[in-house]
């Protein structure tokens, strides 16, 4: 079918060309040539500090530059890459794949210039045409204008802010496999659909998925952590009528992953005051100011060591975007300068992963797939180990110590840490310098006492719930999470090193006047 349309354009189409800057355009008659024999799109990268790059954050923009007669789908499309956002660093390289990616899938169907040319699954148009075989041109959007079939309207009552509630209006993508997708995702039965997002400059607005309901999904509109390409958006992709989906190649979403309709629905804020009225947590949203010492936490996904991107402006927020009444730590009465950093996502915060640095040079990442990321030696105070079999795994809220004979460090930023782990025999086993420490129940303490590069290691580890992180290997190999024992082990059955000072007993009164304890801070460090 795509040759056979391929044809039709040749005959019924004529070729217009452009010089570099897009001047001196003409018609090239009768044919141009025979074209790319077997190709069904061509896309065309170009890498220029254009204009556009100088616009709010912009990284990279796409767009189609050719559809075909039959069908409307998209044969041709451009990217450009801003050259100034181009990093090949390993730790940054996955992103600037994850970008290019983003932007084929703009120009091959996620994009104002297309959502009214969508089909049905029989090939029918799922906005109506004029006379001229197109749909109605929207001048305000110089855009054709779709019809509800594809986006809807939707009015979100009661949408809780500072100081009362208003009336919200959200876009959402209506059509049936995006529905049955966001529906599954959220364990939702009544969504309408998939929001799009309704902030942003030139490009941003309505071409994404809504940040705050979207979080890393890689079609939201700016990259923030982890970027993945879910089944929500291959769902799009066939439903645009051009497309068949592989979805064993979707990647897990797990942002909002069955935290149902109020999560979808309501604002964050409603979420986070009904989550705190509970006294359970406010995850994935989080209330906790970025200051020194700083308190790390998870990931929802366990990918990274991350931080509330909670942050304090300037100036007061807009007032439909005030997400507290109070918050630990800050004066009362100026919670409306504090919101999340990320404002595509209503400002709402979020635990986000981050960078170290110093001197304003960034020093390493917090992701734990990257063994760049490793902690120099002389700072791993609490044994992490980045690198590809790594998740991040919570501490309990002491400090972590390395002592000496002579000395006890403790090191003020503490939190979480990325270490490896294997599934085995039903359980989740954590690794810590070589050794394996077993799950038995969620929110279990292992206890860690490692004597290593000259010092002894305390501090301990919090379990997760097996399934969090060994149900998808465990139901592939016909395994499950065995149920957690009621009663765990003692301590003393797992790996425990002591410290022995020649001369005398560690807890001599006479020794610990020649303690230093030492606060270690990584004072030069700024996320």
């Amino acid at each position: 079918m795509v040759r056979k349309t391929e044809k039709v354009i040749r005959l019924n189409r004529v070729c217009r060309t452009c010089n570099s800057s897009g001047m001196d355009c003409g018609i090239v008659s009768p044919y141009p040539g025979p074209g790319i024999e077997g190709a069904d799109f061509i896309f065309y990268v170009s890498a220029m500090e254009t204009e556009r790059c100088h616009k709010g954050l912009t990284v990279a923009y796409a767009a189609h530059c050719q559809q075909e007669a039959a069908l409307d789908r998209p044969i041709a499309g451009h990217a450009n890459l801003c050259p100034e956002s181009i990093s090949t660093k390993p730790q940054e390289l996955e992103i600037l794949l994850s970008t290019v990616k983003h932007e084929i899938l703009h120009a091959l169907g996620f994009s104002v210039s297309l959502f009214a040319f969508y089909r049905d699954a029989q090939g029918n148009p799922l906005t109506p045409r004029e006379d001229n075989g197109k749909p109605l041109l929207n001048e305000k959007l110089q855009a054709r204008q779709w019809s509800d079939q594809v986006i809807r309207t939707i009015l979100r009552p009661n949408w809780t802010i500072h100081g009362g509630v208003v009336n919200k209006t959200v876009q959402v993508m209506v059509t049936p496999k995006v529905v049955q997708e966001v529906r599954r995702h959220f364990n939702c039965s009544t969504l309408e659909g998939a929001e799009l997002e309704d902030q942003g400059e030139e490009g941003t607005a309505l071409t994404h998925w809504e940040k705050r309901v979207f979080e890393n999904e890689a079609m939201t509109g700016t990259h923030t952590q982890n970027p993945v390409y879910s089944r929500l958006t291959l769902a799009l992709m066939e439903d645009t009528g051009w497309y068949s989906a592989n979805y064993s190649m979707a990647q897990p979403l797990a942002w909002g992953r069955n935290l149902g309709c109020e999560f979808v629905t309501r604002s964050c804020k409603h979420w986070m005051d009904s989550k705190r009225a509970r006294n359970v947590t406010i995850h994935p949203f989080c209330d906790k100011v970025k200051r020194d010492p700083l308190e790390t936490e998870c990931t929802d996904d366990r990918s990274s060591v991350a931080l509330c991107n909670l942050v304090e402006y300037a100036q007061p927020l807009p007032p439909f975007y005030q997400n507290f009444d109070s918050i630990p730590h800050v004066v009362r009465g100026r919670e409306a300068y504090y919101g999340g950093s990320v404002s595509l996502a209503d400002f709402c915060p979020y635990i986000q992963e981050f960078t170290w640095r110093a001197k304003n040079i960034v020093v390493r990442g917090s992701h734990c797939t990257f063994p760049e990321n490793n902690p120099h030696p002389d700072k791993n105070f609490a044994l992490e180990v980045y690198g590809n079999n790594s998740k991040c795994f919570d501490h309990t809220n002491q400090m972590w110590e390395e002592r000496s004979c002579r000395q006890v460090r403790q090191w003020q930023h503490w939190g979480s840490g990325c270490y490896e782990y294997k599934c085995q025999s039903g359980r989740l086993h954590i690794i810590v310098a070589n050794h394996t420490y077993t799950c038995y129940s969620p929110l279990q303490e292992i206890s860690i006492r490692i004597h290593s590069n000259g010092w002894l290691h305390k501090g301990a580890i919090v379990c997760p719930p097996c399934e969090q992180l060994c149900q998808d290997y465990f139901k592939a190999n016909g395994e499950y999470c065995k149920q957690p024992l009621s009663k765990i082990p003692s301590s003393e059955s797992y790996h425990r090193d002591t410290l022995r000072c020649a001369g005398t007993s560690l807890g001599a009164g006479i020794l610990w006047l020649s303690i230093l304890i030492s606060l270690l801070a990584l004072s030069c460090d700024r996320v």
